[in-house]
């Protein structure tokens, strides 16, 4: 895991060095920096395979004709490594970089089928004087560039290294002041930023500069990979529990500390759960970490999104304690700017407490975390999954009842007035049903022919095409955003054993009522890791999901805060809010005992894009230089947010 940064066409060093220095925090380890009369390719490190020098980048291979600067992990690598070696490719290091690079000698683009893990990365061809980029499957690290003219072509990890080489760092206004709540999910999937000049390498995509200008294509569509299941639930289930104790097995390969930010819900807890398993089962095989019970909570005491006391049921349960964070939101709110400046991109709610959480995480010793990430997406865990599910149940009334019951039962405590009779709810899903139909034709519109047309898009069910959308278009592209941001802002890397690619494709091939059944959401995840954890969290039906508890903070510590800005003259003449607005959704949250947490969201979202602007252009998130001359801005936030 690390920050990458390349470009070509002539580039002063020191100027390389600045655009390279903004990714400090995604790499704190070590800096290379690689030129020849073509290319300049440079490399932030954050060291966990092959701790040595011979693990450092950029890195050469094959007499030097190839030159990688990568970000990532590839979780299989002993195994391609094997492979390459019996077809007489050596190797002077133990690291997973080395892997890629010999990979692509032998078989070209086509090795990135071959691997199982996150990645995005550059390969200079000093032979053809080609550089080939390419990201992962579901897009899990980021890749960002800008076609400069002239021939020049620049990338990197983040936004902001490119910041210094644009004639003007401009917000795309069109873009941001068009956004709604709902519609600021979709964005990540596409190649759009909120900079203008910048633009996204989509996931499962690699290409080819020519000429200063990328040339892409698509490399993965998880429609071509979907396997064949067992008929038998059963057998679907022992099918999942082999999955996903194989693809935590995999993520356990590090020469560092790893640990879990467990939450308490299902995902997290199967994960830490099944780590438990896999080091009784498995320890001492090469390269497991065997320094893995690291259990770290974020708790918000005295709100309804406090889970610390499920997670520590569950660190017990394998074995060990919890470390409990208390978020105080006061500790960090003067941090918050420059943790806009790290996040860079706009997000439905405040970074302050993921942010909080992965810089707790690091002081406790932890450089990679195996989180719970994707499994909602995947196998059907939000509110609203179990109305699509009742499109599926057609007439069916036993399985009607059991999808109502999913409804029912994630009701939070206390809220028994929303309970319906069965009547009544069968009415109402009807209702909520067929307002889902609608909205799916144009939810569906949204991926684009290369699934929509695809043979395989007719084989899936209501649900299955509600949650394609969801992992590939909608949800699951910020959430991979948000916690690269979150981690690499405290030097942390995030493994999602959920996101597996062997995983994601075995979620779409299953049937409705393999995820929705027996009145329970994810209920194969449920059953497959229930063996390795208390049966009441693996049973759990409540949902409360990790979150900032906002209403709460801005009615109470934050509020001075939040009237400050909205007080201040630099909102008020910000071209991308709406001034009045903002006050009066601020002001509802604040005066109205009855606003909700959708409320809460709706006025942080009204004055988010002022204080992103603020941070990332014009420069309060790094020391108050403007965005375009930053150049050790990253450190000092990144430090500022880990104190």
């Amino acid at each position: 895991m690390c920050g990458i940064f390349g470009h070509l066409g002539t580039i002063e060093r020191d100027l390389a060095q600045r655009c390279l220095n903004t990714l400090q925090h995604r790499g704190p380890d070590g800096s290379g920096l690689w030129q020849d009369e073509h290319v300049t390719l440079g490399h932030r490190r954050l060291s966990i395979l092959d701790l040595s020098e011979n693990g450092k980048q950029p890195m050469a291979y094959g007499s030097g004709r190839y030159w990688i600067t990568f970000n990532g992990e590839i979780y299989n690598f002993l195994e391609v490594r094997a492979e390459l070696e019996a077809k007489g490719h050596t190797f002077r290091s133990e690291s997973d970089t080395e892997v890629i690079l010999a990979a692509y000698a032998q078989w070209g683009a086509e090795c990135l089928s071959r691997f199982n893990g996150m990645w995005a990365f550059a390969i200079w061809d000093t032979q053809e004087r080609t550089l080939f980029l390419a990201r992962d499957r579901f897009g899990k690290k980021p890749l960002f560039y800008a076609e400069l003219g002239d021939g020049r072509f620049a990338f990197a990890s983040e936004m902001k290294a490119l910041l210094p080489l644009l004639p003007a760092v401009v917000p795309d206004h069109k873009l941001i002041k068009g956004m709604t709540l709902r519609s600021s999910f979709a964005y990540e999937a596409t190649e759009r930023c909120l900079v203008r000049g910048i633009k996204r390498l989509q996931a499962g995509h690699h290409g080819v500069v020519k000429a200063g200008r990328l040339v892409s294509r698509r490399w993965w569509n998880t429609l071509d990979h979907l396997p064949s299941v067992p008929e038998r639930y059963e057998e679907q289930v022992e099918m999942l529990r082999g999955l996903l104790l194989d693809a935590c097995r995999i993520r356990m390969r590090s020469d560092v500390t790893i640990g879990t930010a467990l939450s308490g819900g299902l995902d997290s807890s199967a994960v830490f759960s099944m780590l438990a398993h896999i080091n009784r089962e498995h320890g001492g095989e090469a390269r497991l970490s065997k320094d893995w019970q690291h259990a770290i909570v974020a708790s918000f005491p005295g709100t309804p999104l406090d889970e610390a006391r499920f997670a520590q049921q569950v660190a017990r349960h394998a074995g060990g304690e919890a470390q409990v964070l208390e978020v105080d939101p006061l500790r960090y709110v003067n941090e918050l700017p420059r943790m806009l400046y790290l996040y860079e991109d706009l997000t439905v709610t405040s970074p302050l407490p993921f942010m909080a959480l992965y810089s707790r995480i690091k002081r406790a010793g932890v450089t990679v975390t195996l989180d719970g990430h994707a499994a909602d997406e995947l196998f059907g865990g939000y509110s609203t999954d179990w109305a699509y599910a009742l499109l599926d149940a057609g007439m069916n009334m036993a399985q009607i009842r059991q999808v109502l019951e999913v409804y029912e039962g994630g009701m939070p405590e206390g809220t028994a007035q929303f309970r319906r009779p069965a009547s009544r709810l069968t009415s109402y899903g009807r209702r909520m049903a067929a307002t889902l139909a609608k909205h799916a034709l144009g939810m569906h519109s949204n991926l684009g022919p290369e699934y929509t047309q695809h043979p395989r898009w007719r084989e899936l069910d209501h649900l299955s095409r509600a949650l394609f959308w969801q992992t590939h278009s909608f949800v699951l592209p910020t959430i991979l955003r948000s916690y690269d941001r979150y981690g690499m802002a405290a030097s942390v890397e995030i493994r999602m054993p959920f996101l597996d690619w062997r995983i994601a494709t075995f979620a779409f091939a299953l049937p409705w009522h393999a995820k929705i059944r027996n009145g329970f959401s994810k209920a194969i995840i449920r059953d497959a890791a229930a063996p390795y954890m208390p049966h009441d969290i693996a049973y759990r039906r409540t949902k409360i999901g990790f979150n900032s508890p906002i209403v709460d903070w801005m009615r109470g510590p934050l509020k001075p805060y939040f009237m400050d800005t909205l007080g201040s003259r630099a909102f008020n003449e910000c071209p991308l809010v709406d001034a009045p607005r903002a006050r009066t959704l601020v002001n509802h949250v604040m005066d109205d005992p009855q606003a909700t947490f959708k409320s809460g969201e709706r006025a942080w979202w009204s004055i988010l894009p002022y204080l992103w602007s603020q941070a990332l252009i014009e420069g309060t998130g790094h020391g108050g230089t403007p965005a375009g001359s930053a150049a050790d801005a990253s450190a000092r936030a990144s430090q500022a947010v880990a104190a």
